[in-house]
């Protein structure tokens, strides 16, 4: 059963996309993607709020988020969004 979050990183003055980009360029993402259990992660940019961005992040289940969530990544990506001083919303979905 595959685990979808949505992430909505908010921040003024173009700093979300900074962070996405940074995030690309660090190749941070590259890393996250090549994690055993992750099926997807991907940044879009809704047409409507151009301070938000939205990250599509697809795990084989919880138990691969969640360690996911123990790596050391996630402190790299935790300094990212202080640096850029963002605010998240996060949505979380069950697929079958």
């Amino acid at each position: 059963m595959s685990l979808t979050i949505n992430i909505y990183y908010t921040g003024t003055n173009g700093n979300a996309r900074k962070f996405a980009e940074e995030m690309t360029t660090s190749w941070l993402v590259d890393k996250i993607r090549a994690e055993e259990w992750n099926e997807k992660y991907e940044y879009f940019f809704p047409m409507d709020d151009p301070e938000t961005v939205l990250l599509i992040d697809r795990w084989k289940d919880k138990e691969a988020l969640d360690i996911h969530h123990k790596s050391e990544m996630m402190k790299e990506i935790a300094e990212l969004r202080d640096k850029y001083h963002l605010h998240m919303k996060v949505e979380m979905f069950h697929e079958a």
